[in-house]
């Protein structure tokens, strides 16, 4: 059977079994065992748990876990709440402040944790019910969130980079430091938007009451309860980018440090560290399984020649550099509407990787650049995750509608982004080279 046809009955099935209902962990895990077993033989089955176990052993993947109980940690330790209303009251007092704080907090929260869905559900409950009490505009109010959440995928420490690198056997460190910038200038390019569209229309977002406003010492108490998770940034980030750790022992730290948080602020009893590891082993499982299916899925197409197939469909047909680029964002665009990130990372790095080291770019610029894109695959209908986590702590007077239509504009910015990013590379590969390029 030709490649072109293998190619389709893989992805076909795949595509098909999904449909069914199997989440996609188990659906490209059983169309790669079962056509392992049609085109390679029964006795090369054995291979799938030589794979998994070569996945299992790779250190990185520690990381994973760590980073994911940390977040919940913090999620239970009141930090966000804290980190919400410095900012509430430090920028308050301009038109569409609350919006604005509001991602300026889930900025910082996302420098904390590198996770999406605590944030997200979190800045729910706690801002959005303070922006519709001051008659914000929905769309401004629900889009700041939602945005503003998946910066954790981008913004170190990213659980997505940490897949990437070790997928692409690339640098983390290198990776964390090409994110910095792109996830500060995307989340400036959110409080941008906001704070000119309610200049314009005032309705859209007003100001905190001058009665409301803190003065200047007031302004500084409410910034003391947000000085550990300051210092937390630095012992998970700073060690992990000036080389003092890997980003394994920086997650571990992480964890200490965001239990010895919640227990100053009273706030982790024995139960809640028992809910976090149970939260924390749930999604765990969600991304490893989805990284065993995928790999055993990818494998076997490179093993019967896809890697090679795509490698000459994209370079063959003439196409300049920056085409092929373009092609790839299109197709991760495409399967951010329908697969989590995990699954796209695992399926379309072994194949795209090769090409851009072949085509010239620096691999680090392509990390960066594809964490940037998969933050639209937060906000894609119909199965962006980030539209589910904030309508289910939304008032009912928010549909899914709403939801759905407030997340477009910042999908805009979220695209503008990507364009910046791949017209001025430098955007992404300036901390790299200053920290480990000399």
């Amino acid at each position: 059977m030709s490649i072109e046809w293998i190619t389709i009955l893989l992805f076909g099935s795949m595509v098909f079994v999904m449909f069914l209902g199997l989440p996609v962990a188990f659906a490209t895990g059983f169309v790669g065992i079962l056509f392992t077993a049609i085109f390679q033989g029964p006795e090369a089955v054995n291979i799938v748990p030589t794979r998994i176990f070569g996945l299992m052993t790779n250190y990185l993947l520690d990381a994973i876990p760590l980073f994911i109980l940390m977040a919940n940690i913090l999620e239970r330790s009141g930090i966000i709440e804290d980190i919400y209303m410095m900012v509430y009251h430090w920028l308050g007092w301009l038109k569409g402040g609350v919006a604005t704080a509001t991602i300026a907090a889930c900025t910082m929260m996302a420098a904390m944790a590198g996770v999406v869905g605590a944030t997200e559900v979190t800045m729910g409950m706690i801002a959005l019910p303070q922006m519709l009490n001051r008659k914000y505009d929905k769309g401004i109010a629900l889009g700041g969130i939602l945005a503003g959440g998946t910066l954790g995928i981008l913004i170190p420490p990213s659980v997505m980079l940490i897949v990437y690198g070790m997928v692409d056997n690339s640098s983390i460190g290198q990776l964390y430091a090409g994110a910095f910038i792109p996830g500060f200038m995307l989340a400036g390019l959110y409080m941008l938007y906001i704070t000119i569209r309610c200049y314009i229309n005032p309705k859209l977002g007003p100001a905190v009451p001058k009665e409301e406003r803190l003065n200047w010492v007031g302004l500084f108490k409410v910034a003391i309860p947000i000085i550990p998770g300051t210092i937390l940034i630095f012992l998970v980030l700073g060690t992990i980018v000036i080389g003092v750790a890997a980003p394994t022992e920086a997650a571990g730290v992480g964890c200490l440090g965001a239990w010895i948080i919640a227990k100053i602020k009273g706030r982790m009893p024995f139960k809640e560290l028992v809910q976090a590891a149970e939260n924390t082993i749930k999604a765990t499982g969600m991304v490893m399984w989805t990284m065993f299916g995928a790999n055993v899925f990818i494998a076997l197409y490179i093993m019967v020649g896809g890697g090679d197939f795509v490698s000459a469909m994209l370079l063959g047909t003439g196409l300049g550099k920056w085409t092929v680029i373009w092609i790839m964002m299109g197709i991760v665009i495409f399967l951010g509407c329908f697969i989590d990130w995990v699954g796209i990372l695992m399926l379309i790095i072994p194949l795209f990787g090769p090409i851009i080291r072949q085509l010239g770019f620096d691999p680090i610029w392509f990390g960066v650049l594809i964490a940037v894109n998969l933050q639209m695959s937060f906000l894609t209908p119909p199965f962006g995750m980030s539209l589910f986590y904030l309508k289910s702590v939304a008032p009912p007077s928010c549909s899914t509608v709403d939801v759905w239509k407030s997340a477009f504009p910042f999908l805009g910015l979220q695209f503008v982004g990507l364009v910046l990013c791949m017209a001025f590379p430098e955007i992404i590969l300036l901390a790299p080279k200053y920290l480990f390029r000399g």
